[in-house]
């Protein structure tokens, strides 16, 4: 009898000594039979999971091709605080635009026609569709 038992008249049940004294435990080829067996299983579930992820978005993304002469909205990431397109604050515009395209660049990337007033932006942008 182990001596908290002893004084207690009850098993130890600490974290350590939580399992059954007497419970079979698997050793050697079998622990890692177990192990290699739990690790498939959750690799197969996080593989569902990613798939499943991506059957999300993918259902969102579509292909946009422009062409020269088409117009375009140039979509801009408003930021707190700082004056942007003329606007302050909260009525600072997501979109601005339209715009002409005046040539693709490469597959995604577009040359687009900007008015003087925004001559410090690049013209160059990429199309995030």
């Amino acid at each position: 009898m182990a001596p908290f038992e002893a004084f207690y008249g009850r098993r130890c049940r600490s974290l350590i000594g939580w399992f059954d004294a007497f419970e079979v435990r698997p050793w050697g080829t079998d622990i890692l039979r177990e192990s290699l067996d739990k690790v498939k299983f959750i690799q197969e579930k996080l593989l569902a999971a990613q798939n499943r992820k991506k059957e999300y978005a993918d259902r969102k993304v579509r292909d946009l091709d422009f062409m020269e002469g088409e117009q375009v909205l140039l979509k801009v990431s408003p930021m707190k605080g700082v004056m942007r397109f003329g606007k302050r604050g909260n009525i600072s515009p997501r979109n601005i635009g339209p715009f002409d395209v005046l040539k693709r660049v490469g597959e995604v990337a577009y040359k687009l026609a900007l008015p003087l007033g925004l001559s410090g932006v690049h013209r160059n942008f990429i199309c995030l569709c």
